[in-house]
């Protein structure tokens, strides 16, 4: 079965989060998540894994009353913009769920587990079920 695993950051203290973190937290911080992309990849379960930037490089779009786009800077919405997110094949929402919380438990500040919400959606074969 297919799960997107996604992380989120609130848009409006993305800067301030990214900012405070010490380059060793950061060292720290991708070596975790390197560390589950790797046991993912090995395990034959990873699909696809990204992390994103920032709400500063999102761009909204929608087609206006005349049909033709309109781009605006930032996020969509006020609230958590999406910072990175894995598509895996697991054989049980249990095992998506063991993902998780291998992503929460990312080293935050002085090196203790951010706990962060991490939100698991099952990805259906059939999206009309």
């Amino acid at each position: 079965m297919l799960y997107m695993i996604q992380m989120n950051v609130d848009a409006d203290q993305w800067d301030s989060v990214m900012s405070s973190y010490s380059p060793d937290e950061m060292q720290a911080m991708f070596a975790h998540m390197e560390a589950l992309n790797q046991e993912l990849t090995s395990a034959g379960e990873m699909v696809e894994a990204r992390g994103l930037g920032g709400p500063g490089l999102v761009k909204t779009v929608r087609a206006g009353s005349d049909g033709k786009r309109q781009v605006t800077d930032g996020p969509s919405l006020k609230g958590p913009v999406l910072a990175g997110y894995w598509v895996v094949d697991v054989k049980s929402e249990e095992r998506a769920f063991e993902i998780a919380a291998r992503a929460s438990a990312c080293p935050g500040h002085g090196g203790r587990p951010s706990n962060d919400p991490v939100d698991v959606h099952p990805i259906p074969d059939d999206p009309t079920a």
